[in-house]
Formats: C-alpha cells, sequence, structure tokens
C-alpha cells in the first residue's frame, strides 16, 4: 500500500490558495485565471490559432518507436496530443483553449520508500498550455504545466500536470484535464478539474480545492468547437522484474 504524506498546513493553504485564486475560471467562480510565471499573459489568439495546425507530439518519431509487439518489443507510447477551444457553459463568450502534448513513461517517476519505488504505470511527461480570454474585459490569462500522469482508454484520456503561480513562492499545484477524442482530429470534448468539481470547505469554513491526485479529472464536460485531440490508447504494463 502506498502512504502519502499531506504538506503542511502553511503549504498547503499556499498552494490551494494559488490554484483557487490563480486558476478558477472567473465566471464561475469569480476568480480570474492567473499567469503562471506573473509575466504579461500572452495573445489568446496567437495561443489559440498558432497553436492548432501544429501536432504537439512528433508523429515521426512515435511510428518509429511503434511497432512489432509480436516479438516482444515496445510499441507506441500511449498518448494525447492537439489544441481545442472549449465552449464552457458558465462564460459562453470567453475564448478558452488548451494545447496538449503528453506521452506515457512508465515507471520514471520513482517515489521512494513506498510500493511504487519505481514509478507508476501512469507516468508521463509533456506539457499543457491553457489560454482564457475574457469577452468582457479583453483581458488574457495562461498558464503551462508540466505533464506528470497520464491514463487512457480508448478515445479517453486523464492526465494531469504540474504548475507554479507567483502565489505559491516557488511551490507547485497539480491540474487534472480529461479528454475525448472527437470525430478525426476535430470536436470531441475536454474537461478540467477547476472548472465544476474539486471543491471543499475546510475546518474553518473557507472553500478551497483540495489538492489533485496523479490522473484525476472530471468527466469531459465541455465540447471542443474547434481544433480537437488526438488519443492513442496503450494497455497498461507491469513492470518487468530486474533481470528479464
Amino acid at each position: 500500500m502506498i502512504r502519502t504524506r499531506t504538506p503542511s498546513r502553511a503549504a498547503a493553504r499556499a498552494i490551494r490558495a494559488a490554484v483557487a485564486g490563480g486558476l478558477v475560471l472567473a465566471a464561475f467562480a469569480g476568480v480570474a485565471p492567473a499567469s503562471a510565471n506573473g509575466a504579461a499573459p500572452a495573445d489568446a489568439a496567437t495561443v489559440g490559432t498558432a497553436a492548432v495546425g501544429a501536432t504537439a507530439v512528433d508523429t515521426a518519431k512515435a511510428d518509429g518507436a511503434a511497432a512489432d509487439q509480436r516479438g516482444g518489443k515496445p510499441g507506441r507510447p500511449a498518448s494525447v496530443s492537439g489544441t481545442g477551444r472549449i465552449s464552457y457553459a458558465f462564460s459562453p463568450d470567453d475564448e478558452i483553449w488548451f494545447t496538449v502534448d503528453a506521452r506515457a513513461d512508465p515507471y520514471t517517476r520513482p517515489v521512494p520508500g513506498t510500493g511504487a519505488a519505481d514509478g507508476l504505470p501512469t507516468d508521463a511527461r509533456g506539457t499543457i498550455r491553457f489560454s482564457h480570454r475574457e469577452a468582457r474585459t479583453g483581458k488574457v490569462y495562461s498558464t503551462v504545466g508540466e505533464v506528470d500522469c497520464l491514463s487512457t482508454g480508448g478515445p479517453v484520456a486523464t492526465l494531469t500536470a504540474m504548475v507554479s503561480t507567483p502565489d505559491t513562492g516557488g511551490g507547485k499545484a497539480r491540474i487534472g484535464l480529461s479528454i475525448l477524442q472527437g470525430d478525426g482530429r476535430e470536436g470531441g470534448r475536454l474537461g478540467f478539474s477547476w472548472g465544476v468539481a474539486n471543491l471543499d470547505v475546510g475546518e474553518d469554513g473557507q472553500a478551497y480545492q483540495p489538492v489533485v491526485g496523479t490522473c484525476m479529472a472530471p468527466a469531459p464536460f465541455a465540447p471542443v468547437i474547434r481544433g480537437g485531440f488526438d488519443v492513442h490508447h496503450t494497455e497498461l504494463q507491469p513492470r518487468k522484474p530486474s533481470g528479464r
């Protein structure tokens, strides 16, 4: 059994405050998302349109790594790539984009002293990018996260990434995404952990967003209205004993 340690109360409160104050969408929670680096946010149109035509994962490299599993060779790893604009029911006029470049990298994030000393089968690497332009004010908020977990099942994937904000003093908080691949590279759906879920009330009566666990995300509740995502599913593989 894996035992986890919670951060100190002060550290946890700082992270929760950063996530709640920095990433919750304005129309739903009344707090605008903040730039991850404190700098002036990038233009949403640039983030969105420039990334739509770009394939996040190097397809040629993935295809080269793919293949003949019959000889015991590893196949192409699970992956999610693409860029899409979503329609968010609580701010339908805002322009919200997500770009995902994630690939499974099993057993590469060791957790010493636990049953996952070699890491987990869902360990992953890559980046996610989020951009939100408010229709009412014209302000643009954006952030970038480092992917740490990816889980797939057919055309559906959940993934998480670590983001940092000025409010954490260099600390990081995890966010979660879920993606349902559409028809080809168009359409589909996307969900995000700070959109309609992951809210709790502390002993002091104050609402906060709890820490998001690896690969944890709500169902993909928001339709993708421009662009799309490709989900490549691969079955999880048990860790092979050393020497094999």
